[in-house]
């Protein structure tokens, strides 16, 4: 059975998306627009129950959060993971990446780019800009005396990276990759590679919903239609 792989355009299933250029493995893509909602209908919350893309159905094993899939994906096949003698540094970056990379990038694109300018607009925007920075300023320190994340050879790490990474300029402001020379050196040497060109190419071979609109705003912030007492 061919692995399914669901998906939108978004940092976190490209990733994903260039881990299969790369690797080779067969799949079939399975568009999620989240503007229109599909993320929250029956069948995709039994592959998500937390309602977001990415996620695979490998032959009935289903893996969701874009990190999560790499891991599982590389130990599968043996390609793109670093050597066991440097699981604990390939963990760690990981989960600097899960943890702290993507959601504060979400976070800094919410709040530059769709966020009601409200009272509170101005503290959630300068934190989350704050912190993304400050991310980016470690992974920049990290990449000065290293050619790649983890050990001397393209990795998941890398791939992780550069979902997110390659948005910086989106998150942070056109001149921002220029704080992070050695992120960007990353950047550019991934996206130059023929299966990233495929990787950003695939959500044009589908037709998302491009407008955010109402719906769109009503099915991407939920917070924002419902009050949490």
């Amino acid at each position: 059975m061919m692995l399914k792989f669901y998906f939108n355009g978004s940092p976190n299933p490209t990733k994903v998306a260039l881990y299969l250029e790369e690797s080779g493995l067969p799949f079939e893509p399975v568009k999620i627009d989240t503007r229109k909602g599909e993320q929250f209908t029956p069948d995709f919350l039994k592959i998500n129950p937390n309602g977001k893309v990415p996620a695979i159905d490998d032959g009935g094993t289903i893996v969701f959060d874009s990190n999560a899939i790499l891991l599982y994906l590389a130990e599968k096949t043996g390609k793109f993971l670093p050597a066991a003698s440097l699981r604990g540094e390939t963990l760690s970056w990981l989960m600097f990446i899960a943890t702290g990379v993507g959601p504060y990038s979400g976070q800094a694109v919410h709040f530059k780019h769709f966020a009601p300018k409200d009272q509170n607009h101005d503290y959630a925007h300068n934190r989350y800009q704050y912190e993304t920075d400050r991310h980016y300023k470690i992974l920049h320190g990290h990449l000065k005396d290293h050619r790649y994340m983890v050990g001397d050879s393209y990795s998941i790490v890398d791939m992780a990276l550069w979902g997110w990474a390659r948005m910086v300029p989106f998150k942070l402001g056109d001149d921002a990759f220029a704080r992070y020379p050695n992120v960007k050196r990353l950047v550019d040497e991934i996206s130059a590679r023929p299966a990233a060109v495929r990787a950003i190419g695939l959500k044009d071979k589908f037709t998302f919903k491009a407008e955010m609109d109402d719906e769109a705003r009503a099915n991407m912030f939920k917070h924002m239609m419902t009050k949490v007492a």
